[in-house]
């Protein structure tokens, strides 16, 4: 290539990175991160309206609820659609779980009724009325306001209306004028929730059988302003066009999310830190280089959440972990096919360049798989799953541009010298392990059934498990009630007894950490779950409370759908890809090895006898992530050994597991690191999820070489394909 166009081409890539760089750095430094109730502490409510509702209908309902705590004065709230019939209220800061349903007040629609007579009805007034068919619903008041009373003492609430509500309104209020003054049938009454929340009589001014005509109508009463500022908000945020019922309640504690955020702070520095070190200990000042575009990884993927608002919960580190260890493979790959190329040419800059040629259909064919699935999703998802996907496409992103621009430039810029030294660069050889593989003339698909056989055993002791042990499913998936709380050297036993105690038997008691408790129940109110606390309290004495979540047995079984229809979903869409990439022996061995990882692991977790909760189901996804993304390297190398034509494939799969082996191997050690770092600074969730991909990339490692290849293998020998012939020309 001549040598104006590859100073053009760097210029650009050059150029290109430095804006992307200083647009995060600009991001970084001017907004605030957008946290998940698990990180900052709040409560979460989630709301469903009935199932005939129109999806306008809970849109509606959802803005009246958004006036509503937008007046109560909530920082920062955040309310949204999740489905066709739930909206999702986070309140940060609302700790009490009762003081979060006041917040959001009551949920029934707001009626006007003109009163009969004297009755059963209880009225702020001090006395009882009886209540005449409805006129008018919530639907249609516009506004209702608080203003100081110009011709009198307090304040009085002007109450808008809209739509057909004006001819109601002078309808009902014609009828009661025609009382005498006092009477209660000259009174119209607003309720809410079945309860008078306002019975005004209509001003002896008004002409019987006239009424009150126009838009508006004033309440007066010489009330306090803070009696009419909460009266005009009842009113006005009372319309509720369809009745909604609180499903979920979920209430974390603010220390959780101080220490959660500080441990998956502290695990990623040191994990990336060991990686990094590992990097430069295998590939030099090369490793180096890709330390660097590690770090501007982390910063541009984060700027990325930052800019586009998204929320950072627990699970959506998942997506981040899964991203990390792709920003690394990516790397590795690079660097791997740098030193083939190197100890074919003996000239670095050549060798670097065909490098990245080379492992671009890898890094492109595995990330576009991964992000196949993250739009998915997201898409098709909700709850931590819709923000795993979130997270995991940005990290995919941003990890692409490491890789393939930033890592470039870097190394573009110190070429100069590394031509000169090329052992500085750690890409003069193929390294110990390579050298010593190929030197040895193994074959490992010979007898590809004893390989099934191995993969067989480990399946049948996943299934053992989940027979015997059984998987322990979380509230997110069975409904219930789980407290968690911080009681040092807590004696179990004591805690059950006390439980016991005071009527919960059945509850499920199990130590997280060192110096955490976490109790499960069945579905119980506010009012029990304080028992409990109490319970608790008094065992261990003196428990501080962390979190205390209610979980609806409709949403776990609404999770479960969602998630298991997305799931299916992206793994069709991989197993499209795949066979139109390379074919569908190869797509269809990916997807089976995909889902005996997945067996594995939830057989390990059930074994393990660990719950399975949101945070599990991230990891899963996670687990998912990698395992394709091993196979697809794999596959890659084996479609350009095919290319050759004329060996058997049982040895061309052979070659290809062993020739990606150091990558494998390498960019493993590298996700290691900061797992192992997450296992041992995290908390309860933190470490789960740390065990969970600890497990999970043994298991996408090994079912490459025991499930993938072997499957591809038996697949070709009952169809067989014809071998390509090589295309192109072979580069010099």
């Amino acid at each position: 290539m001549p040598r104006p166009v590859v100073r053009r081409e760097l210029l650009v890539r050059g150029l290109l990175s430095l804006g992307v760089l200083a647009a995060s750095a600009f991001t970084l430094l001017t907004v605030q991160p957008r946290l998940g109730l698990d990180l900052r502490g709040g409560t979460q409510i989630v709301l469903e309206t009935p199932a005939e509702a129109t999806s306008d209908a809970t849109d509606r309902a959802m803005e009246v609820l958004r006036r509503r705590v937008d007046e109560l004065g909530v920082a920062e709230p955040v309310l949204a659609r999740s489905g066709d019939h739930r909206i999702v209220v986070e309140l940060p800061g609302v700790q009490d779980p009762t003081e979060a349903i006041e917040v959001l007040g009551r949920t029934a629609q707001l009626r006007v009724q003109p009163v009969t007579g004297p009755g059963d009805k209880p009225t702020p007034d001090g006395d009882s009325v009886a209540l005449g068919d409805v006129v008018m619903t919530g639907e249609g008041i516009k506004d209702a306001r608080a203003t100081p009373n110009q011709q009198g003492v307090g304040y009085l609430v002007g109450v808008d209306f809209q739509g057909d509500a004006p001819g109601a309104w002078q309808r009902v209020t014609a009828e009661a004028a025609c009382a005498q003054p006092g009477a209660y049938e000259r009174r119209v009454a607003f309720v809410l929730d079945d309860e008078v929340v306002s019975a005004p009589q209509v001003d002896p001014s008004v002409g019987c059988g006239t009424g009150m005509i126009g838009g508006s109508t004033q309440i007066t009463g010489r009330f306090a302003q803070a009696e009419a500022e909460e009266l005009a908000l009842v009113i006005r945020s009372g319309a509720l066009p369809v009745p909604v019922e609180v499903v979920e309640q979920r209430t974390v504690g603010p220390t959780l999310g101080a220490d959660a955020i500080e441990a998956s702070a502290r695990a990623a520095i040191i994990g990336i830190a060991l990686t990094g070190l590992f990097l430069v200990f295998v590939y030099r000042l090369a490793g180096l280089v890709a330390v660097l575009a590690l770090v501007a990884y982390a910063g541009l993927s984060y700027a990325a959440l930052l800019a586009i608002g998204a929320t950072l919960t627990l699970p959506g580190l998942a997506g981040f972990v899964l991203a990390i260890g792709m920003a690394v493979d990516a790397n590795v790959l690079v660097f791997e096919r740098s030193r083939e190329e190197y100890a074919r040419r003996k000239r670095l800059p050549r060798a670097v360049d065909q490098g990245f040629r080379g492992a671009l259909s890898a890094v492109a064919d595995s990330n576009i798989t991964t992000l196949l699935a993250a739009g998915l999703l997201f898409w098709l998802a909700t709850g931590p799953v819709k923000g795993f996907g979130v997270t995991l496409s940005i990290g995919v992103l941003a990890s692409l541009f490491s890789a393939l621009v930033l890592t470039r430039v870097l190394l573009a810029l110190v070429m100069p010298l590394l031509e000169k030294r090329p052992s500085w660069s750690g890409l003069h050889t193929l390294g110990r392990v390579r050298t010593w593989l190929t030197t040895r003339g193994y074959t490992l698909f010979r007898r590809p059934n004893r390989w099934l056989l191995t993969a067989g055993g480990v399946l049948v002791v996943a299934v053992t498990g989940l027979l015997v042990r059984g998987l322990q499913l979380g509230v997110e998936f069975t409904g219930g009630r789980m407290l968690e709380f911080t009681a040092p050297a807590a004696d179990i036993g004591r805690v059950r007894a006390e439980l016991s105690a005071a009527g919960f038997g059945d509850a499920q008691v199990v130590t997280s950490g060192t110096d955490g408790l976490s109790v499960r129940t069945g579905p119980i109110d506010s009012a029990a779950a304080t028992r409990v606390g109490e319970a608790v309290d008094r065992a261990t004495g003196g428990a501080e409370q962390l979190s205390n979540d209610l979980i609806g047995p409709s949403l776990g079984s609404e999770l479960r759908r969602n998630a298991l229809i997305a799931l299916a979903i992206a793994v069709a869409a991989q197993l499209a890809y795949l066979a139109v990439r390379f074919d569908w022996r190869l797509g269809l061995a990916t997807v089976v090895a995909l889902v005996t990882d997945v067996v594995v692991l939830v057989g390990a977790f059930a074994w393990l006898g660990k719950t399975a909760d949101a945070v599990f189901l991230a990891a899963l996804l996670t687990v998912i992530g990698y395992s394709v993304n091993d196979s697809v390297v794999v596959f890659d190398r084996v479609r350009e050994l095919r290319r050759g034509g004329g060996r058997p494939f049982p040895d061309v799969m052979s070659d290809a597991v062993l020739q990606t082996l150091p990558r494998t191997v390498n960019t493993g050690i590298g996700v290691l690191f900061v797992l192992a770092a997450l296992l041992f600074l995290g908390d309860g969730s933190l470490a789960d999820f740390a065990t969970a991909l600890l497990i999970g990339l043994v298991a996408g490692t090994a079912s490459t070489v025991l499930t993938a290849a072997p499957v591809a293998i038996a697949l070709e020998s009952r169809s067989p394909t014809r071998t390509p012939a090589p295309r192109g020309k072979v580069r010099t």
